[in-house]
């Protein structure tokens, strides 16, 4: 794990990850999307309720099956993400 995180509580890993750490985390998560399992899972499930919703004659979006995906998060910079994360 970076940083040696693994196994610390949050306090304590946000104590050890370093400037440059934080910045390939971001690298990662602009890459391969969010860390929390709940928001990688709901894309798929949501494509997929939305297709049977439309198969039965529904105008469903996908948004609408969605629960974790908010349509005014904005995104922020690395300093404003340093700024909350303490």
């Amino acid at each position: 794990m970076l940083a040696g995180v693994g196994g610390r509580t949050i306090a304590e890993a946000k104590l050890a990850l370093s400037y440059r750490e934080v910045q390939q985390w971001m690298a990662y998560m602009r890459k391969r999307g969010s860390l929390a399992m709940q928001r990688r899972m709901e894309w798929p499930f949501a494509l997929l309720a939305m297709y049977l919703n439309r198969l039965g004659g529904g105008t469903a979006e996908m948004a609408d099956f969605m629960p974790y995906a908010s349509a005014d998060e904005q995104e922020i910079s690395l300093g404003e993400a340093m700024e909350r994360w303490q």
